[in-house]
């Protein structure tokens, strides 16, 4: 359904209804930031890429021809953007949660309703969450780029293996691969935390 929505609105936008390419933008913009946002540094450049990405993939919407699902083309668009922004500042485009994580906790003293423990939470259950989740991310940090690239489309972005191997351009096969090796390398860090043996993962 949303693949059939999302090709009428291109189809319209092709037509020259901005309007359809402006509900195309509401609709993939959170998704597109965050997305972007896993993969720049610097949290105050998200919000400029991401428009960079839209008004590219305007331009470019003539030479969109259906073939590959709407965001996972727009997904390349805004990988591509992001890559010749860094480059062009010559800046590491890698991020991490752990950095994300690091910025929120830069504010502690401001109180906010989540850093309550809920009902059923204890602290100790709290740490071992926070752990597990920083042994996670700091795994992910030590991907190489393409493993990592196809972990966060899978886990994060929810994507096909269909999707996966077309936004990376790249057989299926490869993308199942990258999948299971990246899995393995987290698992492998996470088994000391959770006592699990090797074959396991969580």
């Amino acid at each position: 359904m949303t693949t059939d929505a999302d090709a009428q609105l291109v189809e319209r936008a092709k037509r020259g209804e901005v309007h359809a390419f402006e509900m195309l933008v509401v609709k993939y913009q959170r998704r597109i930031e965050r997305l972007i946002g896993r993969f720049v540094r610097d949290s105050d450049l998200v919000a400029d890429v991401a428009q960079e990405t839209f008004i590219r993939a305007y331009r470019a919407l003539p030479q969109f021809r259906g073939e590959s699902a709407f965001y996972t083309w727009l997904y390349r668009i805004a990988v591509n953007t992001a890559k010749k922004t860094l480059a062009d500042l010559k800046r590491d485009p890698v991020i991490t949660e752990s950095a994300l994580a690091c910025a929120r906790q830069d504010d502690e003293e401001t109180y906010r309703p989540e850093r309550e423990l809920s009902d059923g939470e204890t602290p100790e259950a709290v740490l071992a969450s926070r752990e597990i989740a920083a042994t996670v991310n700091k795994a992910i940090e030590a991907l190489p780029d393409d493993l990592r690239q196809a972990i966060l489309l899978r886990e994060v972005e929810g994507l096909s293996y269909d999707e996966i191997s077309e936004a990376m351009d790249c057989p299926i096969g490869t993308v199942r691969s990258r999948i299971f090796r990246a899995r393995e390398a987290i698992a492998e860090r996470l088994r000391p935390l959770l006592d699990t043996k090797k074959g396991q993962r969580w």
